[in-house]
């Protein structure tokens, strides 16, 4: 494997998205290695003595998208917009209420015991604090190769495939007998990654692996992952609520609001031609030295609350461009080549 190496310049970023178009006919005509149909996890509200359902959390509210082999799709949005929850519910962390979960043919929601086990071996995810997610009491030896003992596959030395796994993320490889706090930031999400490896997933749930990160760690570590991504074909979705950062990994882009998909497609075209007005804010929201936006878009009010979200379209109480329609219609899927969108201005 090549040695991960930081990458500042925008023509790497240009070649890359250049193989994402070029590609993006072939993936066409294969199948996804995911697909998610009317996925739904609400959390109950319980009150009263006898704790009764009183209503529901709608994290997830009825979500469609697929996944192919050996492609990232950045999935983006503010804060309690439900992108972990849709994470956690795709390795079965979460109990949806609705929907399939279709993995390799496979539907995750009807598997249980051994066969669940064995279908989690392919499907990791990385935590975004690596402080709290890697076990304190635990040397790096032991976290990297702990799954290969859990499904009792490992071969040969433990330590070996521990140096192994330290080297093909760049760190020293006789640093395995040292603890998750002896490492910086950057390094423990090394060592993250290293353990999500170390089974080798068919995909990757990235959950704000970069948020707690310097700038040029971030850099590093998105780095670390394409490599890993271009030598393995693995399938990557990588959640974050910076599309900015998105759009440097991403082959396709989903923006998340309030528990829906609300616009989706290829990264260049989500970054250079917005749709929804959602989407138009988080990119405008984007600092860019050296530049003055004349025109800033500011979102009124704050996020509805997901227990009782409003009717119609969900964004329509801070929507810039909203009509009497919003308010009382929720809008449908309006298609255009790979783009998709979720809102009134647009028709088929």
């Amino acid at each position: 494997m090549k040695k991960n190496t930081f990458r500042a310049d925008t023509n790497y970023l240009k070649i890359y998205r250049e193989q994402i178009k070029n590609n993006m006919d072939n993936q066409l005509i294969k199948q996804p290695i995911l697909e998610i149909r009317n996925l739904k996890t609400w959390f109950p509200i319980k009150r009263g003595i006898m704790a009764r359902t009183a209503g529901y959390v709608k994290a997830v509210d009825g979500i469609s998208m697929h996944l192919y082999k050996g492609e990232t799709l950045g999935l983006v949005g503010e804060s309690g917009c439900g992108k972990t929850t849709l994470g956690r519910t795709l390795l079965r962390l979460e109990k949806p209420q609705k929907g399939k979960i279709l993995f390799a043919g496979k539907n995750l929601l009807d598997l249980k015991g051994k066969k669940l086990q064995e279908m989690r071996k392919r499907i990791q995810i990385i935590f975004q604090d690596p402080l709290t997610s890697l076990n304190p009491r635990m040397n790096v030896l032991d976290i990297v190769t702990e799954g290969l003992v859990e499904y009792k596959i490992i071969e040969g030395n433990k330590e070996d495939h521990a140096k192994r796994l330290m080297k093909e993320v760049g760190l020293d490889e006789n640093s395995i007998y040292r603890y998750p706090h002896e490492f910086s930031g950057g390094q423990r999400q090394r060592i993250s990654i290293a353990r999500s490896m170390s089974l080798k997933p068919d995909l990757l749930i990235c959950d704000e692996p970069v948020s707690a990160l310097d700038v040029s760690v971030q850099a590093q570590i998105i780095n670390l992952l394409l490599d890993l991504r271009d030598s393995y074909n693995l399938s990557y979705i990588f959640i974050s609520h910076d599309i900015s950062i998105v759009s440097n990994i991403a082959n396709r882009i989903a923006v998340m609001y309030l528990g829906k998909i609300v616009e989706q497609g290829p990264a260049s075209d989500v970054i250079n031609d917005p749709m929804h007005p959602y989407t138009k804010a988080l990119i405008n929201a984007v600092p860019t030295p050296g530049i003055y936006k004349k025109k800033k878009i500011v979102l009124k009010g704050e996020t509805p609350s997901p227990s009782s979200p409003p009717p119609g379209c969900h964004f329509h109480t801070r929507c810039p461009e909203v009509m009497d329609i919003c308010r009382k219609t929720a809008p449908q899927e309006s298609k255009s080549g790979m783009r998709q969108v979720w809102c009134h201005l647009y028709k088929n």
